[in-house]
Formats: structure tokens, C-alpha cells, sequence
């Protein structure tokens, strides 16, 4: 009989190629709480909240032990439980406290132990001095005062993002985490993904929000507000009222918003669909006539603004197309007025996203049509459920509405957008299938791109040649990429790059929690959801097809290159700022 089992509090579990005394005691059924522990960061062991008892070794940290076959393992015992609830105590002795106007409440770790080990009172107090909150940034609110000092947002932009924004100063009682020099996030190399905020258990790390400026416009008489929701917001938004079907979900998401106020609902992934034609066509006119490769996808404004800093080289391969938010903020400012019978300056253009670098993105020059931003607020899946619950909107009992159109209607390349692999997937549909007499309506899938592995990698024949693609997630995996590239280690003739794990249904504005788990299960409804759209290649949407004969012209002609093209700049690596 086999002996490969670890008994914990009097139960035999196998072993099975766990890695810590922590994966095996969750999966006996027992929840041990962490604060520091990732399984897909680096074991810190800081927080001591994952202690137990082992045998005839004393008090250990179970995420930094690795488990050995015949180890006894007591997990809830009168010291355990008093140690935890002492370092639950210590870390909420240095943490600002104003749960009722936080906005991590309801989604705070450290409230969730409070109450789940009974912690009902202070007997520690919180002697550190008050420091002034960073607002710096677009996308991000940075209050030292509420950060507990558990290292999980350094690991993660040190080692899943490869930046390294982040850091423990001081020594001793005087210890924090910030930016070198302690500069606000706004003065560093910052590329507002925001996947620190994704991981950090208390407010310390947020969104910023532009709630109240929707709010204000939406009251304005005088305006007429407009929002348009991006791919991946449809595999989150659900997740807050208990609705599992990303259709469903946003279908009564769009009524949501039109009780909420605004004036037209449209969906970025018919901008999407543009973006798959304007690059699919740009790429292929490169391989025909010998422009620069490989050709690295723009549609990820993290990734736009690492690529500026850190290997401007190789910004001249950046395509040139506009993300599809961008495009269809420069659509909406063109387009729209004549459409809406309204003048631009009281027009605004709202669009929500999974994304917090989107807010950094609508904010460059570059995206503006005669002085007026293309797109005006940016709102997060978080900050849109905020709407729609301080508005009192019964989500569960609305009936389902469809987007305004002509900007509302999509296909499934589209749709796949919002997950890592998707963009390719499409170029791919629309490269190697355009002309066939069922493109249009059948599902055209290229699995070898999809899933959540770092580096994917695709090559097909096209013509006489063939075409070397490569799928890249999380910046660290990109910085590894693209010295293989540098170096003549890797050739590739198209790269997609997303900077969240998963690509956007990972954004750091999604709802939380936003672990790797949660990715996984919006990453299946894009592809259902994808699965039910009535067209799947995106220059098959028929509403493109009409944008084209009545406004836009050519694809990549003359108008569609002065509203749906931009440039991108050479940025300081230590300040993010543009080079002048």
C-alpha cells in the first residue's frame, strides 16, 4: 500500500505533485488563509497567516514548505489559531481603517479574515503618521496608509510584468512599498496595466474612477452621453448579479445603462471587427511588399507604452491601426454629430472597459479629432456595476435590450477580442478565409492560439511563403520575446501582445476576485459567445461592409487612415514621458 499521503488533522490526503503544504491542505477541504501567497508569483512567506503544526518540527509556513510523504500536519489547533488571529491583529494596526467609504469594501481580504477569525477589536493601535494619497495617475489611486506590506504588488509588476514599478523602501519600522525616490506613479515607467491592483488584498491599490464625471454629463441637459462596452466586459460584468451567460449578461447590461441614462448603447466589438480588417490588410500589404516585420499588434495600450519605453526600436512595427476604442472614438467625433443631430462639443463619448491603461489612452494627443477627445471617460467593468447598483437598477429583473445601431452589431472575430489569442484568431479567420463561400457563418477556429501559456506560437502556409505567427501574454513573457527577436533567436512575420495573464478578460478593471481561475472561466464564455454569433469573420459584418461604401472608402485608403491610423513615440524609460 502506498505511503505517499500527508495526514492533516487526522486526515490521509495524496500527494500528487503539489508544490506546498498549502495546495495540499486546501485541497483536504480546509481554506487556510494567506495574504501574500500567489500560486503564480514567487513564495514571500511574509504574512504567517498560512502557519501549522508539524510533527516533530514545530510552527511552519505551509506556502513555503514543500510536502513530504508520512507528514502529520495539525492545521486548527489553540496556538495556530491564536497566531493567526495576533498577525491579523499586527497588519490591521497599520492599515487606515475607513471601511464604510472604502473601495475595496465587500472585496477587502483583510476585512474578510477579520470577520472570519473573529477579530472584532483593536488592541494594537495604529501609530503610523498619515501620508498623503497618490492620484497621480491616469488609471490607478496609490494610499500608502492602507497597504499592510504583503509584497504582492511588487512580485507582480517585478515578475509577471517585468517592470519592476514597485518596492519595498526603508528599513525596519519605517519600511513601505512605493516607486523609487517615492515618486508618484504618474513620474515613474508605469504602464498602467494595473495588474498590481489585481492582487492587492486591501485598498492600497485601486481604480481610479470617473463615476462621478459620467454621472455629471449624463445630468447635463445639454449633453448627449453615449457608451460603447468593450469585448471582455460581457464575460465580467455578470459575474457582480449572479448571471453566468455573457450574452445574457450583457444584453441586460445595454438595458442597464439606457435606465441609468445614457442616450445610445453601442458595442466596441464592431470597432473591433474594423480594427481585424484596417490590420489584417495593413499586415498583408507588409509581406507583399517587404515592409517591416514582424508586425506587432497595437490594440493594447499597456503594451503600446512599454514598447515606446523600453524598445522604442521597435516601435516602427507597431501597427499603425487605432485600438478598437480608439477607432471608435475617432468614428464617433466624425461620424455621429450628423447622425445624432448634435454639435461635437456636446457630445460625449463614454466606453467602458476591463482595461485601467484605456484611461492613460484616451488621455494621449494623439487620440483627438479638432481639440475634443475621441473617447471622454473611460469607465471599468468595476466602476460600471458601481452605476448600475448606486442607481438602485434591479439587474437580475431587467429584460434584455440590444445595442443602437449600425455600432452595434458585431461578429464572433470581434467578440474573441477580449481574450489572449483573440486578435490573431482573427486576422487569422479573415487572412486565410476571406472569399470562401462560408466564411461568413462558419466558425472558423484556430485553437493552436488560444489558452493562457505565455508564448503561442502558429505558422500557416500563405501563397508560396508561409506566415510565422507568435501569441504572447503578461509583459515579463513580451521582454523575453522581443530579445529573442533582437537577438535572431525567434522570427516572426505577426506578434500579438497582450499585457494582463489572459489578455483582457485579466484587465485590471474587471471585477475582482480576478484570479487566474476566473480568467480561465471568462475565456470560455468570449469563446461561447463567440460560438453563437450569427457571422464570424469580421469583414463579413455587413455594417462594415456599408461603413466602407458610404463613408470610409478604401480599406487602409485615405479616410480610414485619418481617422483609424495614428503614430506612437519614443518615451524616457525612467519617466514614461515623451521624448522631445
Amino acid at each position: 500500500m502506498s505511503n505517499n499521503f500527508i495526514t492533516v488533522d487526522g486526515i490521509q490526503v495524496p500527494l500528487e505533485g503539489e508544490k506546498n503544504l498549502l495546495e495540499v491542505i486546501r485541497k483536504s477541504g480546509i481554506e487556510l488563509p494567506t495574504f501574500c501567497y500567489h500560486s503564480n508569483l514567487s513564495v514571500y512567506g511574509a504574512c504567517r497567516m498560512c502557519i501549522c503544526e508539524v510533527e516533530g518540527r514545530g510552527l511552519l509556513p505551509t506556502c513555503s514548505t514543500p510536502p513530504e510523504p508520512g507528514m502529520s500536519i495539525k492545521v486548527n489547533t489553540e496556538k495556530t489559531i491564536k497566531i493567526r488571529k495576533t498577525a491579523l491583529e499586527l497588519l490591521l494596526s497599520v492599515h487606515n481603517g475607513n471601511c464604510q467609504t472604502c473601495t475595496m469594501s465587500t472585496n477587502c481580504r483583510l476585512q474578510e479574515l477579520a470577520e472570519n477569525l473573529g477579530v472584532d477589536g483593536f488592541r494594537f493601535p495604529n501609530t503610523k503618521p498619515v501620508v498623503p494619497v497618490d492620484e497621480s495617475s491616469f488609471s490607478l489611486v496609490r494610499d500608502p496608509n492602507k497597504c499592510i506590506l504583503c509584497g504582492d504588488c511588487v512580485r507582480m509588476c517585478k515578475e509577471i510584468q517585468g517592470i519592476g514599478v514597485l518596492d519595498f523602501v526603508g528599513r525596519g519600522s519605517t519600511v513601505r512599498v512605493a516607486p523609487a525616490f517615492n515618486k508618484d506613479l504618474m513620474d515613474v515607467e508605469c504602464v498602467y496595466c494595473g495588474q498590481c491592483s489585481t492582487c492587492c488584498p486591501t485598498g492600497a491599490l485601486t481604480v481610479k474612477s470617473d463615476v462621478q464625471n459620467v454621472f455629471d454629463a449624463i445630468h447635463d441637459p445639454s449633453k448627449t452621453v453615449i457608451v460603447h462596452v468593450a469585448p471582455a466586459v460581457r464575460a465580467s460584468v455578470g459575474e457582480a448579479f449572479g448571471e453566468e451567460n455573457s450574452e445574457m449578461a450583457l444584453n441586460k447590461a445595454i438595458a442597464a445603462m439606457r435606465r441609468i441614462g445614457f442616450d445610445k448603447v453601442y458595442d466596441t466589438c464592431f470597432t473591433a471587427d474594423l480594427t481585424t480588417v484596417e490590420e489584417a490588410t495593413e499586415f498583408l500589404t507588409r509581406v507583399e511588399k517587404g515592409g517591416v516585420l514582424p508586425q506587432f499588434t497595437s490594440c493594447c495600450p499597456a503594451w503600446v507604452k512599454f514598447c515606446e519605453q523600453f524598445y522604442p526600436e521597435f516601435i516602427p512595427n507597431l501597427s499603425t491601426c487605432k485600438s478598437p476604442m480608439g477607432m471608435f472614438g475617432a468614428l464617433a467625433r466624425n461620424y455621429l454629430p450628423k447622425e445624432l443631430g448634435v454639435e461635437n462639443k456636446d457630445l460625449v463619448v463614454v466606453t467602458v472597459m476591463p482595461c485601467t491603461a484605456k484611461k492613460f489612452e484616451v488621455n494621449r494627443p494623439e487620440m483627438t479629432t479638432d481639440g475634443f477627445k475621441d473617447n471622454d471617460y473611460v469607465l471599468t467593468t468595476q466602476e460600471l456595476v458601481k452605476m448600475i447598483k448606486m442607481t438602485g437598477v434591479n439587474f437580475k429583473a431587467l429584460a434584455p435590450e440590444s445595442c443602437d445601431m449600425p455600432f452595434g452589431f458585431k461578429s464572433g472575430a470581434g467578440v474573441i477580442y477580449g481574450t489572449t489569442g483573440g486578435v490573431a484568431e482573427a486576422v487569422l479567420r479573415m487572412a486565410t478565409h476571406a472569399g470562401s463561400p462560408d466564411a461568413a457563418t462558419k466558425s472558423v477556429e484556430f485553437k493552436e492560439v488560444r489558452g493562457f501559456e505565455g508564448v503561442k506560437e502558429l505558422v500557416l502556409p500563405y501563397k508560396d511563403t508561409f506566415v510565422k505567427l507568435a501569441v504572447v501574454n503578461g509583459l515579463a513573457n513580451t521582454r523575453a520575446l522581443l530579445e529573442k527577436i533582437k537577438s535572431g533567436e525567434a522570427d516572426y512575420n505577426i506578434v500579438e501582445v497582450m499585457s494582463c495573464p489572459g489578455g483582457c478578460v485579466g484587465g485590471a478593471g474587471q471585477l475582482l476576485p480576478n484570479d487566474m481561475d476566473t480568467r480561465f472561466k471568462r475565456m470560455k464564455e468570449i469563446y461561447n459567445n463567440d460560438s453563437s454569433q450569427v457571422v464570424h469573420n469580421a469583414e463579413d459584418n455587413p455594417y462594415i461592409k456599408e461603413l466602407y461604401a458610404n463613408y470610409l472608402g478604401e480599406v487602409n485608403g485615405h479616410m480610414a487612415h485619418k481617422l483609424l491610423h495614428t503614430t506612437y513615440d519614443k518615451r524616457e524609460k525612467l519617466t514614461g514621458k515623451v521624448c522631445k
